[in-house]
């Protein structure tokens, strides 16, 4: 039997794999509308491809050490579904958070501008916060049932749907309490105002619950099948 990791070496890897996650997210971003001269279409698709592969590539890396969560709102779920100890997920949260900031911190770094900065991206409004609702209730019901039914397609299947959610959202797909933070702190292509945030995360943890609750009943095994 294999043993599980050890607490510190999961957080670990729940503060790198996030601060990874969100250098890709703001760093493309800054590449994309760079090189993009002014075609915000062009910039998204850029910000878009780079964030749907760095995905793939971290859950892929750290999901069989910590879970690959990278996110609070996943955190939460798993925490509902008493499949992680509240205790833990308050350290996984923690890591989360403090990778995002530091995620933000190494994506200035890397191109040269002001290492702290308070976004001016208006994000705000009843159809930005029903996208972000929609955004994590579909990437969590994309986790839960590729879980239940097709377990190694997970890093693909939440590439694929960020990739997605980032065209069919208003918000472009935030999804993910840890990142949105992080991106208060860019006012670049990728910002969020601070202002904003706390309502994007409240639509991105009942997102989160909707879907745990809906899977209690949607994934549960037929009477009468084998465990």
């Amino acid at each position: 039997m294999i043993r599980p990791f050890s607490l510190p070496r999961r957080l670990v890897a729940e503060a790198l794999g996030t601060c990874l996650l969100v250098a890709a997210v703001i760093g493309s971003g800054i590449m994309a509308e760079t090189l993009a001269n002014g075609n915000d279409a062009i910039a998204l698709l850029g910000n878009t491809v780079a964030t749907g592969a760095i995905l793939f590539v971290l859950i892929t890396v750290f999901a069989d050490l910590s879970g690959a969560h990278f996110n609070p709102a996943v955190t939460l779920g798993f925490v509902l579904r008493r499949e992680l100890r509240l205790p833990h997920a308050a350290g996984y949260v923690v890591a989360q958070v403090v990778g995002a900031v530091a995620g933000a911190v190494l994506a200035h770094a890397m191109f040269a501008v002001p290492l702290i900065q308070s976004s001016t991206t208006v994000r705000a409004g009843s159809a930005q916060w029903l996208a972000e609702g929609v955004a994590t209730f579909g990437l969590l019901l994309t986790i839960y049932g590729c879980l239940r039914f097709r377990p190694r397609a997970v890093a693909a299947a939440v590439a694929l749907y960020i990739t997605a959610g980032y065209w069919f959202t208003a918000s472009t797909s935030f999804a993910n309490p840890a990142v949105t933070i992080g991106r208060t702190l860019t006012d670049t292509f990728s910002g969020i105002r601070p202002i904003d945030a706390p309502s994007f995360i409240v639509a991105q943890v009942i997102g989160a619950a909707a879907a745990t609750w809906l899977v209690v009943w949607l994934f549960q095994k037929p009477h009468g099948a084998a465990p």
